[in-house]
């Protein structure tokens, strides 16, 4: 089945598995609003379909997906478009809530980078299988925004403190890193992901007694192809007493002064990388990010998303003079100056009580409120 978007998502059904590929591989496979609407209509659809019994997600090219399309985002804002901006957030993180606790297997194949909404939409599934080429950051504070799409919930789940290393800093990690922390649940080399496809699909097509299939069913055709990859000798995993020392601090300019007070002592190539990335960041933007983390902990994802709204929603209204995402969007993704202004400009004046503010519902009568039902979050399989 095509796509109503000139083929944006590719749709393709194999006996009792329905193939879902994202496909616009020039773009990086960034979610645009259309494309949202669309996977959010096509799950809601998928789960009530009898004849589906479990949906594999797949991106076109070298890139799985590489966010959400922050160009049209910020393009809706300039035209004042603030119900697209408003239903592109909602409507993510409503597909991102859906895939989470979907009543049928959903596996993703992340051959490729995976960043933003495309980790949102993948991070918190039943499988999540990575390769030897995939790459995962979540770099939002560089230009102004946070780590949304229930990364609060994902991120602050890692070991120690990764999860608040990687928000703060932007760092890429690779597919056995990934593994290694808890944010892939399998990895298959690339050359094999299409014959675990195949067997899948197959195995499932003989097994038509039964109208649903047990996750027990997809993980054992998994693990025939899955595989254990070993961590690199340098590997920032293999850094972690270094990471909880220095991010497990409570605020940010304490983890900048201890990741300094490292680089002194250590002179390590990703304690520089992490320093000057920060520096590089929005100071707004980087407490709000470790707030978020730090709430995320403590909170259930659903929880999490209606959170994360409201943050975005304040960042989209420009609630408290807050700019910065508007000014770096501009200047990464349209200017391509990189020119970054951001207000403030230091962490000291970022004043704790204003960053509070971003999570608590906006009120405003050009906004409404993300409204998410109870369901069950189903656990991760585990290899």
């Amino acid at each position: 089945m095509a796509s109503r978007l000139n083929n944006e998502i590719l749709f393709e059904a194999a006996s009792c598995v329905q193939k879902v590929t994202l496909n616009r591989p020039t773009q990086l496979n960034c979610l645009t609003f259309e494309m949202i609407g669309e996977l959010l209509r096509t799950f809601e659809e998928y789960e009530e379909d009898p004849q589906v019994r479990v949906v594999i997600v797949k991106g076109k090219g070298k890139v799985f997906c590489a966010g959400g399309d922050v160009v049209h985002v910020i393009q809706f804002m300039l035209q004042g478009d603030l119900h697209c901006v408003e239903e592109f957030y909602k409507n993510q993180l409503t597909l991102d809530y859906l895939v989470a606790t979907y009543k049928k297997p959903v596996v993703f194949l992340i051959n490729g980078a995976v960043m933003g909404g495309g980790a949102g939409l993948s991070m918190n599934a039943k499988f999540h299988i990575v390769t030897e080429n995939t790459v995962f950051a979540m770099p939002e504070a560089s230009f102004g925004h946070y780590p949304d799409v229930g990364a609060s919930y994902f991120l602050s789940r890692l070991p120690g403190h990764f999860g608040e290393y990687l928000g703060l800093t932007g760092a890429k990690i690779n597919g056995s890193e990934m593994i290694a922390s808890g944010l892939a649940t399998h990895f298959i080399y690339s050359k094999d992901i299409e014959s675990m496809e195949n067997a899948l699909c197959q195995a499932l097509s003989l097994n038509t007694s039964s109208k649903s299939i047990h996750e027990s069913d997809i993980s054992r055709i998994i693990k025939e192809f899955a595989r254990n990859p070993v961590l690199k000798e340098g590997s920032i995993f293999k850094r972690l007493d270094v990471i909880n020392h220095c991010f497990g601090k409570d605020t940010v300019e304490e983890i900048l002064f201890a990741l300094e007070k490292e680089n002194t002592a250590m002179n390590d190539k990703w304690i520089t990388n992490a320093i000057k990335s920060m520096k590089l960041a929005s100071p707004t933007s980087l407490k709000i990010t470790l707030r978020s983390i730090r709430e995320g902990r403590k909170q259930t994802l659903r929880q999490c998303l209606i959170r994360e709204f409201n943050i975005s929603s304040h960042i989209v209204l420009r609630s408290f003079n807050y700019n910065d995402f508007y000014e770096g969007g501009k200047a990464i993704f349209f200017t391509k100056d990189k020119k970054l202004k951001w207000e403030p400009s230091k962490l000291e004046h970022v004043h704790d009580a204003i960053v509070m503010q971003f999570s608590k519902v906006v009120h405003d009568d050009r906004w409404s409120y993300l409204e998410l039902p109870e369901r069950e979050q189903l656990k991760r399989s585990k290899l």
